[in-house]
């Protein structure tokens, strides 16, 4: 099995950052939802200190973000170039799949910013 060309390493590395920038989000959306609860229920000796733990854990997930996002970014520039090189020559459904990739990580830099 041949190893897989650029394009489709470009391309998976795209789907991926995609998924991680998601899974992110839907992480921040749990710890939210566990402070709102602690908050609710004071009545644990240790709660205020979980509390702190979890809005630490909110403000260290917020700051990975910009990151995720400048790699969804670069990752694009880098997935663009290679359809630009290898397009012609790479197979239809290689070519179909970054187009999509492409497509799909400039929706989700869109609905991010």
């Amino acid at each position: 099995m041949p190893p897989p060309s650029k394009l489709a390493v470009a391309t998976s590395s795209v789907r991926r950052l995609i998924k991680e920038e998601a899974s992110y989000h839907k992480e921040l959306e749990q710890q939210k939802a566990r402070i709102k609860k602690l908050e609710a229920d004071m009545s644990d000796e240790n709660a205020e200190f979980q509390l702190k733990q979890e809005r630490q854990a909110v403000e260290e997930t917020k700051n990975v973000l910009p990151t995720v996002r400048t790699k969804i970014a670069q990752a694009l520039k880098d997935l663009e170039e290679q359809l630009v090189c290898e397009g012609s020559e790479a197979p239809a459904e290689e070519v179909t799949k970054a187009k999509e990739a492409i497509a799909d990580g400039k929706k989700a830099l869109q609905e991010i910013s």
